[in-house]
């Protein structure tokens, strides 16, 4: 979905969403963000700029706290227990509300069922980078090499199921080239095995693999995504290379079942109101990241068309994780 249409389906930076809301005892302590990633990966590093941009609106501060693992599903886990007060809240992105119910059979928390959506804040588009060395400076020629060398290549992730698996496994399918995967911890560990030469290719978010790429030794051949991006203008889209495969990833917040709907809107007006400060965007540009925002209700439509969009892949590759 291109950066325009995205806005228009989740309604741009919180434009529709109230500046103020309604008098409420909430929030009456500093509010808790899990992200349930490891620190200094895209999410974390988006949710950071957020935070603080959120606490005056709030009037309270909102705190981070890093719990990963499982995909994501150990810090998802603690909020769906947490109370529904709105002072707890989950960083949620595809993997934990789209892909995680796809793929664990005996998942601990239920995606729908037990969370409150708040709002859907930022779209990370991927780029497919290599490693250095690997002698290639195309998207046709990396795909020549890996048709010569079928299963001799290997590609890294953050995990099996998690998005980057997923799209590599799309553009794989689509090109019909067979790689190793290598899974990873988080995106951190997997770009560092990267640069090492560990492994040859990977989907990685489009700002961290723009800095990792900034000297020449790693190679970008294309983005996942509908349309450029002002941090890589020279990049085109895997589309515009005759490969019309979408990688990348969103992110947001949702908050424990049964949270009072005023106090989701309080709190996606706090968002919306944060995506409007220089710093914050600045932030984004830098990640290429887009920010975006929803309602709540908005939010809870767009992450069951986003279930949906995974489906067949996890289904076509037998994904089951414990």
């Amino acid at each position: 979905m291109k950066a325009s249409a995205t806005r228009r389906a989740l309604l741009g930076a919180g434009a529709l969403l109230p500046l103020a809301a309604p008098a409420l005892a909430f929030p009456d302590q500093p509010i808790r963000v899990v992200v349930p990633w490891n620190a200094g990966g895209l999410a974390d590093v988006l949710m950071r700029a957020v935070a603080p941009a959120m606490a005056g609106p709030l009037g309270q501060p909102v705190v981070i706290e890093n719990r990963a693992g499982a995909n994501g599903a150990v810090g998802t886990q603690v909020v769906a227990r947490a109370a529904p007060d709105g002072h707890t809240l989950i960083m949620a992105n595809a993997e934990t509300h789209a892909i995680n119910p796809l793929v664990y059979p005996r998942l601990a928390y239920d995606a729908v069922a037990d969370f409150t959506p708040v709002t859907v804040f930022a779209r990370g588009p991927f780029v497919l980078i290599t490693r250095p060395g690997l002698g290639v400076e195309t998207l046709d020629a990396f795909l020549a090499l890996a048709r010569a060398r079928a299963g001799g290549l290997s590609y890294a992730s953050w995990g099996i199921g998690s998005t980057s698996h997923l799209a590599m496994e799309r553009l794989m399918r689509q090109t019909r080239i067979e790689m190793l995967h290598v899974p990873f911890t988080g995106a951190a560990p997997a770009s560092t095995a990267l640069l090492a030469g560990q492994v040859d290719v990977m989907f990685l978010n489009a700002g961290p693999a723009e800095a990792i790429a900034r000297d020449g030794r790693a190679k970008i051949l294309g983005l996942g995504a509908n349309e450029r991006i002002p941090l890589l203008p020279h990049v085109p889209t895997m589309a515009e290379l005759g490969t019309p495969v979408e990688a990348a990833n969103w992110f947001g917040l949702l908050g424990p079942a049964r949270m009072a709907a005023a106090v989701a809107q309080r709190l996606a007006a706090a968002v919306g109101e944060a995506l409007r400060q220089p710093g914050v965007l600045e932030v984004f540009r830098v990640q290429a990241a887009v920010p975006v925002s929803s309602s709540p209700e908005e939010m809870r439509a767009f992450i069951a068309a986003d279930r949906e969009r995974w489906a067949a892949v996890v289904r076509e590759l037998n994904i089951r994780l414990e």
